[in-house]
């Protein structure tokens, strides 16, 4: 492949955008509602949930079969940190800061989401993390992610 790489400079390169994830679901008018009632997001017919710097585009899946969270990625050793990687399948990392973590979670917990990892923290080097994990109705992971240093 790398036959093929044109030599780009940095004045023609061009940038990406925004990036939207895509995310096939079971029900799409019941995901709808999730994301609108439970997340706070404003949501179109189109399938765009959009809240802050979060957007997703849900899309009707044709079978329930094809709605495919991820599974649980395998352990590296040879991250920077001594950190080898999460505990459970990440579908969604949205960053968020270290103060509106906790109220976030009260947020979906008070709206009826489900927090299906409480937060927690650790830390990366010089860094202190706090992660929690929402499931929404198809059992994708969103985490929630925050970092400060120590």
């Amino acid at each position: 492949m790398s036959e093929y790489k044109a030599k780009v400079t940095t004045e023609t390169r061009g940038k990406f955008g925004l990036t939207i994830q895509v995310r096939l679901v079971s029900d799409l008018k019941k995901s709808q509602a999730y994301y609108r009632d439970i997340l706070g997001c404003k949501v179109d017919n189109w399938g765009h949930a959009e809240r802050d710097g979060m957007t997703i585009l849900l899309q009707q899946a044709n079978s329930p079969d094809e709605v495919q969270p991820n599974a649980l990625s395998k352990k590296r050793p040879d991250y920077p940190t001594n950190w080898e990687g999460p505990d459970f399948g990440w579908d969604t990392y949205i960053h968020v800061s270290w103060h509106d973590l906790d109220s976030l979670v009260e947020e979906v917990r008070g709206n009826g989401g489900y927090i299906a990892v409480e937060p927690f923290t650790g830390t990366h080097g010089n860094w202190e993390f706090k992660n929690t994990c929402i499931k929404d109705p198809d059992g994708y992971n969103i985490v929630l992610g925050s970092m400060r240093e120590i």
